[in-house]
């Protein structure tokens, strides 16, 4: 009879484990950027588990924003957080990387497959100072490209964005004007340009513009089969984007905060436009995620995210953690109260 009574209050305490990971649900929002990838993390994630995870896409800042205001359980960016917006934040938030992405110049010239641009070109496209596609610049990096007697049409975020972010830094990087005039940020003051919402805004202005040219990760180009350049990096070598080249470009010393930028890389063979995208939370989960239930299974999905969902980054077009980054997030995550 006492070994009856033991079986049964094993089979109930685990039938109420298992009760409380399956109720679990978690709320997240931020970077349109990893979209792709975290829908795809998500739903296997459920599959697995049987979390919910309900992910908005709205953008770097809104992701902030609202983990800021504790209506989310975790935040998304592409961008890291400011030693001022850390101080702003409501406790000590941590960053986890989740994947290495491209940012990409798509642009809709019908006719020129293999667009090739450098620094100086790509900062004055977006400077206004180049204003048509047969201008003599562009033509010297393209000889034998038939450039069209076209007007330029330069498309960026209208939203607070990673992807903004990114791109900027590139261009804060590699462009004095630039830096003095624009600057760097998740959102900037654009000199000239159309604005779109969300990487998936831009992507469908830019089909739908002939002579336009925007910044979008690498996935969305690919997935919507449009043209994007081949740019020059630091090197001097003309770099077209790809997995392989964005994780030359990562290969840097991150620091154990993880907040680290890799535009404008060192690497001979890196591509200079591409970023780490981060998971946003509290050290103190509670902040956010007052239920104990949640709260842990926060805790197992970024630990599942740096590990085994690593394997689906690739078929999305989006490198992989470096192993020294996945060694740093683990530390992160290890420090997580709740």
């Amino acid at each position: 009879m006492l070994k009856s009574t033991k079986i049964m209050t094993v089979l109930l305490a685990t039938l109420l484990i298992t009760s409380s990971i399956y109720s679990a649900e978690l709320l997240g929002a931020g970077a349109t950027f990893p979209y792709p990838f975290y829908a795809k993390l998500f739903s296997e994630y459920y599959k697995k588990t049987g979390v919910k995870i309900n992910y908005q896409a709205i953008g770097s800042g809104g992701g902030i924003q609202q983990l800021k205001n504790k209506t989310v359980n975790f935040g998304a960016s592409d961008a890291f957080l400011s030693n001022a917006e850390l101080k702003s934040m409501p406790g000590h938030v941590i960053h986890i990387p989740t994947c290495l992405g491209a940012v990409v110049l798509a642009y809709n010239l019908p006719g020129v497959a293999n667009l090739r641009l450098n620094a100086d070109v790509i900062a004055d496209i977006f400077l206004g100072k180049i204003s048509n596609w047969n201008d003599s610049r562009i033509q010297a990096l393209n000889p034998g490209a038939a450039l069209p007697n076209q007007k330029l049409v330069s498309v960026h975020r209208s939203d607070g964005s990673g992807t903004t972010s990114i791109f900027t830094d590139y261009l804060n990087k590699v462009d004095k004007e630039w830096g003095q005039k624009v600057g760097a940020g998740k959102s900037v003051n654009w000199p000239i340009g159309l604005g779109a919402k969300g990487n998936a805004g831009v992507s469908g202005m830019i089909k739908q513009i002939p002579g336009s040219i925007g910044y979008v990760e690498l996935n969305f180009a690919e997935k919507n089969k449009m043209a994007y350049a081949t740019v020059q990096n630091k090197s001097g070598n003309f770099i077209k984007p790809s997995l392989e080249a964005t994780s030359q470009a990562a290969d840097v010393a991150m620091p154990a905060d993880t907040r680290v930028s890799i535009t404008n890389t060192e690497a001979d063979n890196g591509y200079p436009i591409g970023g780490f995208t981060w998971l946003l939370v509290y050290q103190d989960l509670n902040i956010s995620t007052p239920k104990d239930e949640n709260a842990k299974a926060l805790s197992e999905l970024l630990s599942w995210v740096i590990h085994d969902g690593q394997a689906y980054a690739k078929t999305l077009d989006y490198s992989p953690l470096p192993a020294s980054s996945v060694k740093k997030a683990e530390v992160l995550i290890s420090t997580l109260k709740f």
